[in-house]
């Protein structure tokens, strides 16, 4: 513990946590006078018994005999549970240590209260006597979050309130937008003493903690699963870089619309999206870009700043298509001038989609021959209808083949972590194309793009795609330039 306290402090971290009942044969007048007096940063002793979530199953004297033996010792701050916080408290000597904080907790692993219940919780912790009041409950939905964030602003005493579990991450990271007296992060991946916990690393060096204030502006990815995303790490690395006061964060959210009406203030001023949210997000607009109402899908939702309103657009045919014609004009020798490479190209695109309409419509506009095959041919010949185009099921994929040469396009989530031994097509069929692309990328080097290098195709990364956007999505949420060597920078960092 004396070493992990000491990489605490050199994490970054201001307070270290001793959870004393994690330790074996703990022996509490030897072991906390040697934790307390040698600790490098201020201290709070936690001794958490199995009935709230913790690892003690003694004698219940006996623990809080080494609660108020810590006090005594020099604690900065103990935490008690509210459930037997009035005995604590009647058990106290009268003078007690000036410099000792009491933490009252109160720990939900179930669900996250109504805010007049919570308001109703926090009037109980302080009438015990506390001096901080902390709530921890558990995440439904990301929408739980904000019932701890309206008790954390109207709070008039210091409140710790976090929300478990890993739709609670917004809590943990907004706590300093919202007035929260503090924020736990563990030493490292896999050591979290609470369900959905991040490292002390990622909220100094991810999230950039410390920038965060009042006036930070909340940005985010959206969709379902959320962990993959490499967004949280271009958008704060670029916003810190420029100076401007945001934070983009993983949004994992199950209902598109029950979201946006739950964090409707200005301060969440913007969102990207991915599967499987990007239909679901135009229906959530009050204006949608002409380009995104064609496509039927957007991936970038910006609220205009003066009247609120929620403005959607389509960014992936944008970066799609241009990562495409690049690698296309290399391999063909072509320039700018020759008008795009695309025009005539058969164009297979996997999955109909936000990104796979996004990148029919964005190919048909520059006059190559659509072709749409998915999982349910209906959604093919629907997609494939808005653009003159051609529809398959995923099983006439691997007989296809009309003209050597095709272009093809995965815009599926098959072949992403973890299920990265799968492919949308035979690799049999892939000597057929010139050029593969994968909007996957996590991993970078799918089995797609292996297998189709190994067939003698030009391969585009899905990362591609995903920088050519983040350019242009970082511009419509900042009005700055984008840092773009630092972007490339990261991602190459980070995949």
């Amino acid at each position: 513990m004396l070493v992990q306290m000491q990489k605490a402090k050199d994490f970054g971290g201001d307070l270290v946590e001793l959870r004393v009942d994690f330790l074996k044969n703990f022996v509490p007048r030897q072991d906390l006078a040697i934790l307390i007096k040698q600790a490098p940063l201020p201290t709070l002793v936690t001794y958490r018994p199995r009935w709230e979530g913790g690892q003690y199953d003694g004698d219940e004297s006996k623990r809080r005999e080494a609660l108020r033996l810590a006090m005594e010792l020099g604690a900065d701050y103990i935490d008690i549970e509210l459930k037997v916080a009035h005995d604590f408290f009647n058990s106290l000597p009268g003078e007690r240590p000036e410099k000792v904080k009491i933490i009252v907790s109160s720990h939900n692993y179930e669900r996250t209260p109504s805010v007049e219940e919570l308001s109703d919780l926090v009037a109980r912790i302080q009438a015990t006597g506390a001096d901080i009041v902390k709530i921890a409950t558990t995440a439904v939905d990301i929408i739980d979050n904000a019932r701890i964030f309206q008790v954390l602003v109207h709070s008039q005493v210091p409140v710790i309130g976090l929300v478990m579990g890993e739709r609670g991450l917004m809590s943990r990271i907004l706590a300093a937008k919202f007035g929260g007296f503090l924020t736990f992060g563990s030493r490292e991946a896999g050591l979290a003493s609470a369900p959905g916990q991040p490292t002390v690393k990622e909220l100094l060096d991810l999230y950039n903690m410390r920038l965060i204030g009042p006036d930070t502006k909340v940005y985010g990815i959206i969709g379902n699963p959320i962990t993959h995303s490499k967004s949280p790490h271009l958008y704060n690395a670029s916003f810190k870089s420029s100076s401007f006061n945001g934070i983009y964060l993983p949004l994992l959210v199950d209902d598109v619309s029950t979201f946006i009406t739950t964090y409707s203030a200005p301060d969440f001023a913007g969102y990207s999206y991915t599967i499987p949210h990007k239909e679901a997000g135009l229906k959530c607009c009050d204006e949608v870009d002409p380009v995104a109402k064609a496509i039927g899908a957007i991936s970038c939702m910006i609220k205009r700043s003066t009247e609120g309103k929620l403005i959607g657009y389509n960014i992936d045919y944008l970066g799609g298509i241009a990562a495409i014609e690049e690698e296309l004009r290399v391999s063909n020798g072509a320039t700018l001038a020759s008008g795009s490479p695309l025009a005539g190209k058969t164009f297979v695109v996997i999955g109909a989609g936000g990104a796979g309409k996004a990148l029919a419509y964005g190919a048909y506009k520059k006059g190559a021959r659509i072709v749409v095959a998915n999982r349910t041919y209906d959604k093919a010949k629907e997609l494939a209808s808005k653009v003159r185009g051609q529809a398959l099921t995923l099983a006439e994929l691997n007989d296809f083949c009309p003209v050597e040469g095709m272009i093809l396009v995965n815009t599926t989530p098959v072949g992403m972590e973890p299920r990265i031994e799968e492919t949308p097509v035979s690799k049999e069929a892939l000597k057929h194309y010139s050029l593969v692309f994968d909007s996957v990328y996590t991993p970078k080097l799918t089995r797609l793009l292996r297998e189709a290098k190994q067939s003698g195709a030009t391969i585009v990364f899905g990362t591609e795609m995903f920088i050519n956007q983040a350019f242009i999505q970082f511009e419509m949420f900042t009005g700055l330039p984008a840092p773009k060597q630092l972007i490339r920078d990261v991602l190459a960092r980070t995949t």
